[in-house]
């Protein structure tokens, strides 16, 4: 196959496509909100958190789109900086309720500007007649991926216990 063909080939594909755009959104992203230290994902974490706040780490997961192990990681890491917290639920002591502390909101208020300035950035490149269907279309796919995650739920994360050696 020629390079030429290639390139045209990878030009007309969804999934390229969406790909590069998920690269192209995560770089306006790291211009724009990467330099107050949180990545996209703690940053959707944060968001999520506040709107929901005394939520599972599994109603997260749902909420969100990270897979659990990530979610988890996320969820470690924004403990450690002090931006969220997380108490056992009385309904269930398996069952952490995760909540934002005042830290979390102030970090989440910084960055929120820049978030919004991401979205205008990217719909700006969109004709403005076409920017309702490109997020219905958007809204479609991810629809289509919750139906996935519904019917498919990812498996529960083991902890690895390590054996004695003897």
């Amino acid at each position: 196959m020629t390079a030429s063909k290639d390139v045209k080939q990878f030009s007309r594909s969804p999934s390229h496509l969406l790909k590069r755009a998920a690269q192209f959104a995560s770089h306006i992203y790291m211009a724009e909100v990467g330099k107050s230290g949180l990545t996209h994902r703690q940053y959707t974490v944060l968001l999520a958190v506040d709107s929901n706040d005394g939520k599972s780490q599994t109603d997260l997961v749902k909420l969100t789109g990270i897979d659990r192990s990530t979610l988890a990681d996320l969820v470690a890491r924004l403990l450690a900086q002090g931006y969220l917290q997380r108490k056992r639920t009385k309904d269930d002591g398996r069952t952490n309720a995760i909540r934002i502390t005042a830290v979390g909101k102030k970090m989440l208020k910084m960055a929120l500007p820049g978030a919004d300035e991401v979205d205008r950035q990217l719909l700006s490149l969109v004709p403005s007649a076409d920017r309702r269907s490109f997020l219905d279309t958007l809204a479609v796919l991810a629809t289509e991926m919750d139906k996935i995650e519904e019917r498919e739920p990812a498996a529960p994360v083991r902890k690895i216990r390590s054996r004695k050696r003897g």
